[in-house]
């Protein structure tokens, strides 16, 4: 690892995500982010994905 990093050309802001979704932070149980993340397995999916769909 190097010793020093230089970050004199990096911006400070927001991470770029695709247009149209925001970054968030969300406070689930545990069960129910298991649950998801189970069936995003079994189907091939992402459990992100299927959290947004259950919320639509």
């Amino acid at each position: 690892m190097k010793a020093e990093s230089d970050f004199s050309q990096t911006r400070r802001g927001a991470i770029v995500v695709e247009p149209g979704k925001t970054r968030v932070t969300i406070r689930l149980d545990n069960n129910v982010l298991d649950w998801f993340r189970k069936q995003a397995q079994e189907h091939d999916g992402n459990y992100q994905t299927a959290i947004n769909a259950a919320l639509r």
